[in-house]
């Protein structure tokens, strides 16, 4: 009996297009709005059920688990059957067909495993891609894979990208020039209600959503159940801001408040996606934006905000980040209102604030950790994905990342192919890191354990389990929530997966326990799937084998541990360090079990303020112990040494004033004359140190060494011996100027024109002021009275007796009349004594 429903809906007018765009092009992308009918009418055209076509085999492939089991079962009904006859499913660790079935939903991910084990998928007719828009990894990664099969074995094979937005232009060119059909959106009114906040609130942080944002959207909630009819959808961004704002709102009179999300147990959501009794409020992550159809709601309440995956590639941390929701997002989120008569929704920020809002999500593949498509693409045949059809290259930074993840591992070989323990960890629905937990880890503490913790590993558990995963085990094991029962369900799928499928443990070779408490094997399974942020107490927190700081949230009985396993961290964009999210306890025997390709045992011969060498054993980052080298080699002592000038200067040398003289000459002719006359700065001294201090470097072992240096005599080797220049040198710069009185006065070459300090008596008769650098540049005089303080100051001698000397004389005889003030100082005879003296 098919219920008449089906024939209501609207994508039932482009059906003739699609059909057709498909006999004619093999392919076509399909553009309907969320409650048209494209994940349930069209798969039971596209299979013949509906008008008495021909069969054909569906395969529709849906991001999430909860739009397979929904879509299959709404299906199911349209044709008057339970899921399981001629409308199925598949997701991870439940499986409803039979030999009817024609039409199969499945997850992305199940539909990446089926086609790596046979890539014709043989039998199957039509690939039904749904919610193509929202960009998912594994989806991004299907469309490719399905296109490569349609072109190399598989022509005639239908491919429909299935997307509720319009922006299919994309699609259509990397699937071959298709077709685009459109569906008419039916969308009733939506009037759209601007709820600010009263007051500002904090941006989302990382995974931080600032509390009094929360408590406004549970207001929000309550005025639109005043203000409007009709069930009030709420979208939140993830699990934690449900829970919040379910418990703001308590218990409101003949309202259902039914918490909606990936985590949700079944009962829930079936009771979310069929109508209800009463009145109901259903908060929900972005799960309910496009895939599902949810009865009845009438209001949408939109918080603003959306998680994104995000990775650092350097780390190798991944972590949800909190942003606010993009513009295509927020409209699918409103369109929801609008499904079954006028609507409205009620966004939580301001209009002015939606200017700052992104058009639209970023595409998985540019965020995500890429080490499991890696692994993907390479079983394909295919490493580098050069030759994939996809709307968005992989960044190689971001694969380079993944290669390096995949061979710690043991999935790639030394020539980056594919193993044969890699192909397994790809057929194991699991990420690379936890395929490696678990098939190292089964032999260590025997496949159920194992399988136990890894599990924990694949889906988060609840936060009410605390951050010590040896406690979420326990919690998980007398657990009797929703969490509690998928944890079940997939622990005992990979027990068989680690053990090949049923095969017992002693053939496995994973009977035994390896005679761990539950503590260190829960660390140690943690540890194998995060060998780099195994972790070791220090002041102030941790530091993991990867170099980055961790700390523990306040309170938690993780804290005092020596060693840690960190299943789970981030690090927020500001921060200093990661935050452990989840974490195991385990001792330094077990982190180096673990993390063995980390452990590294080197000489290590260095600058830190001194010349160090010692012999250093390392885990990654983690220094375990060390001891001083008595002959360290010495191409490694030179080496310290001269990273140890690079950064503290030249300074380290011993500098007397007869070495810092002849720096500054050097430096005066170098700036008035250039070359060959070199350059004396730190910078250019330190890029030249082996030329000039090289001998010196050669017998020195330790800074003592260095500070006995004789800079001057080591810097005396750039002068321009091999033109001959340097001859020249005390022509050009002399150290020491003689005077008509006989001394011989040194020179000062400081910063600025050359000085030459005198007392006025030495230079009578003296006309010409002294010339140096060849008669390019005169001294600057200093002329000092008999006390030795500075009477006057010019480059000009002649002009001075002439014009200066006559008041200086006169200020001066006075007070020194021992000293001979002549008049006439040009025909005088100068003199370093006193009238009294001959």
């Amino acid at each position: 009996m098919i219920r008449t429903a089906a024939l209501d809906l609207p994508v039932r007018d482009v059906l003739p297009a699609l059909l057709a765009a498909l006999d004619e092009h093999g392919g076509a992308v399909l553009a309907a709005p969320p409650g048209t009918g494209k994940t349930t009418l069209v798969p039971l055209v596209l299979a013949g059920l509906l008008d008495g076509a021909p069969v054909r085999r569906v395969l529709v492939a849906e991001p999430r688990r909860m739009a397979v089991r929904a879509a299959a079962r709404r299906m199911a009904w349209l044709l008057g059957e339970e899921a399981g006859d001629r409308v199925g499913f598949t997701i991870r660790g439940e499986r409803k067909v039979s030999r009817r079935t024609v039409v199969e939903v499945v997850t992305t991910g199940v539909l990446l495993q089926r086609l790596q084990r046979d890539p014709e998928l043989p039998g199957v007719d039509v690939v039904l891609l749904d919610e193509c828009h929202e960009r998912h990894l594994d989806a991004d990664t299907v469309m490719a894979f399905v296109l490569d099969v349609r072109a190399a074995l598989r022509p005639e094979l239908r491919v429909v990208a299935a997307s509720a937005t319009t922006d299919t232009a994309a699609w259509a060119r990397l699937m071959g020039d298709v077709p685009v059909v459109e569906a008419r959106d039916v969308l009733h009114p939506v009037d759209v209600v601007w709820a600010p906040p009263a007051r500002a609130v904090r941006p989302p942080h990382g995974m931080r959503v600032d509390p009094a944002l929360l408590e406004h959207t549970a207001s929000v909630v309550r005025r639109a159940l005043r203000e409007r009819e009709g069930d009030v959808l709420c979208f939140l961004p993830g699990v934690g801001e449900i829970a919040r704002v379910a418990g703001a709102l308590g218990c409101v009179d003949g309202v259902e408040v039914l918490q909606l999300h990936g985590r949700a147990p079944a009962a829930v959501q079936d009771a979310a996606l069929a109508p209800g009794a009463r009145r109901r409020v259903l908060l929900a992550t972005s799960v309910a934006e496009s895939s599902l159809t949810v009865p009845g709601v009438r209001v949408v309440v939109d918080c603003g905000l959306a998680r994104e995956p995000r990775t650092d590639h350097a780390r190798g941390l991944g972590a949800l980040a909190t942003v606010r929701v993009s513009h295509a997002a927020a409209r699918q989120r409103a369109g929801r209102a609008g499904r079954e008569g006028p609507g409205t929704v009620y966004r939580c920020w301001s209009r002015a604030d939606d200017v700052g809002h992104p058009a639209r999500p970023a595409p998985e593949i540019a965020v995500a950790d890429l080490a499991a498509f890696a692994l993907q693409v390479a079983c394909w045949g295919d490493p580098d994905a050069s030759g994939l059809a996809l709307l968005d290259a992989p960044a190689p930074g971001a694969m380079a990342a993944a290669r390096e993840t995949l061979r710690a591992v043991g999935a790639l070989g030394p020539d980056d192919r594919v193993s044969d323990r890699g192909r397994r960890m790809a057929g194991m629905g699991l990420h690379p890191r936890l395929a490696r937990a678990l098939l190292d880890g089964a032999r260590l503490i025997g496949a159920r354990r194992a399988a136990e913790v890894v599990a924990l590993l694949s889906e988060e558990p609840p936060r009410e389990y605390g951050d010590d995963l040896a406690g979420a085990w326990r919690s998980a094991r007398r657990g009797g929530d929703g969490y509690g029962g998928r944890w079940r369900a997939e622990a005992k799928r990979l027990t068989a997966v680690a053990t090949e499928g049923g095969v017992a443990e002693s053939r496995a070779g994973t009977a035994s326990d390896g005679g761990l408490a539950d503590d260190l094997a829960a660390g140690l399974v943690a540890a194998l799937a995060f060998p780099e942020r195994v972790a070791r107490r220090r002041a102030g927190g941790y530091l993991m084998a990867s170099g980055t700081a961790a700390e523990l949230a306040d309170g938690t009985r993780l804290s005092g541990a020596d060693w840690l396993a960190v299943a789970v961290a981030d690090r927020p964009v500001s921060a200093a360090s990661a935050r452990a999210r989840l974490a195991a306890v385990i001792d330094e025997e077990t982190a180096r079990t673990a993390a063995a390709p980390l452990l590294s045992s080197y000489q290590e011969v260095a600058w830190d303020g001194d010349v160090v060498a010692r012999e250093v054993r390392r885990l990654g980052a983690i220094e375990l112990s060390s001891r001083a080298l008595r002959s360290p080699d010495p191409e490694a002592v030179r080496a310290a040494l001269l990273d140890g000038l690079r950064r503290e200067g030249t300074g380290v040398l011993r500098w007397s004033r007869e070495a810092e003289g002849l720096r500054q000459r050097l430096a005066f002719l170098h700036g008035e004359l250039g070359a060959p006359w070199p350059d004396v700065s730190d910078g250019a001294l330190l890029d030249r140190v082996e030329e000039w201090l090289g001998p010196e470097l050669g017998a020195a072992r330790r800074r003592a060494d260095l500070e006995r240096v004789d800079a001057g005599a080591a810097l005396s080797r750039l002068l321009p011996w091999a033109g001959g220049e340097a001859a020249r040198f005390e022509e050009l710069a002399p150290e020491r100027v003689e005077v008509p009185s006989g001394s011989r006065i040194r020179v000062s070459y400081g910063e600025g024109q050359p000085v030459l300090a005198v007392k006025l008596q030495e230079l009578f008769g003296w006309q010409e002021t002294p010339r140096i650098a060849g008669g390019r540049v005169p001294l600057l005089v200093h002329l000092l009275s008999p006390a030795g303080r500075p009477a006057a100051v010019t480059s000009d001698l002649a002009s001075f007796w002439r014009d200066g000397y006559r008041a200086v004389r006169a200020e001066l005889r006075g007070r020194y009349p021992k000293h001979p003030w002549p008049e006439d100082p040009s025909t005088a005879r100068a003199t370093r004594r006193t009238n009294g003296r001959s």
